[in-house]
């Protein structure tokens, strides 16, 4: 499957799933291990292991790298491209690339240049305040930027709204506006999230969020078995990570057992548009 077709599996009132690769540490941050080839072996185990469960994509991420920032360091770009380029490789599904926190022209950059078929930009449009990182400002402008300059307009964007781990600056600002504003400043679709890496992701949100667009919208934090037929009847669509460790530990490898039982329970959830 490619990212055309899982946009309209989407489009058609089927759900996607797609599962987190949470890289180890990268060089140059706190908690590096020193080795490169476990960096290549976990992701790539990881990715494997959900492709082969079944899910629609995976995104792989540079979430352990401490402390974060809004860019990436060069070292970090280097790590993260190769990594990505080796999941591209050893799996057959849509590898989506997240330069966290923020930093969507390297995300941009490094799918193009690996193959990969889109980006997830955490503050597309949005002005936020982060814990650790401080205020982040709104990258739309550069990432299409990006886009255009390398003709890369097959990666497609996949843009949070009021992400998590982060406050709006303006409170005023309504997710409606936010969503609307996403989909105006070209995301491909949008995610919603909780508060935090693997709090549920209030219905209403969801809800909100597919009434102000016409794009998919997609579960962001806090998605599992125990839900995902009340969320499933909102959204197009799930990321999936934390749910798929072993107590809920992001450093952990992925487990098969855990993503063939969300995958099964997922198989048994009536919805319009299956087939």
């Amino acid at each position: 499957m490619g990212i055309g077709q899982m946009m309209e599996k989407m489009a058609r009132g089927q759900k996607a799933v797609i599962g987190m690769v949470h890289c180890l540490p990268l060089p140059g941050t706190l908690n590096y291990r020193g080795s490169v080839e476990e960096l290549f072996e976990r992701a790539v185990s990881d990715a494997v292991t959900l492709w082969r469960s079944g899910v629609d994509a995976v995104i792989v991420e540079n979430t352990n790298d401490l402390p974060q920032s809004r860019l990436l360091e060069i070292e970090q770009v280097a790590a993260l491209s190769a990594i990505v380029r080796a999941v591209v490789e050893q799996t057959k599904i849509p590898v989506g690339v997240d330069a966290s926190f923020n930093d969507g022209v390297a995300g941009m950059a490094i799918a193009y240049g690996t193959g990969a078929s889109f980006i997830r930009s955490t503050v597309f449009v949005d002005r936020v305040v982060v814990t650790g990182v401080g205020e982040i400002g709104p990258c739309c402008k550069e990432v299409i930027r990006m886009r255009r300059f390398l003709g890369a307009e097959e990666v497609k964007i996949f843009a949070d709204v009021q992400v998590k781990h982060s406050h709006m600056a303006d409170e005023a600002v309504s997710l409606e506006e936010s969503c609307r504003a996403a989909v105006d400043s070209g995301a491909d679709a949008l995610i919603v999230t909780g508060v935090s890496t693997g709090k549920e992701t209030p219905l209403d949100s969801i809800r909100t969020a597919k009434q102000s667009v016409s794009v998919p919208v997609v579960i962001g934090s806090g998605f599992h078995a125990g839900n995902a037929g009340e969320q499933f009847q909102s959204a197009d669509g799930a990321i999936v990570g934390t749910a798929l460790k072993r107590g809920g530990i992001i450093t952990n490898p992925v487990d098969g057992e855990l993503c063939r039982a969300l995958m099964e329970e997922i198989g048994r959830i009536p919805w319009e548009g299956r087939g």
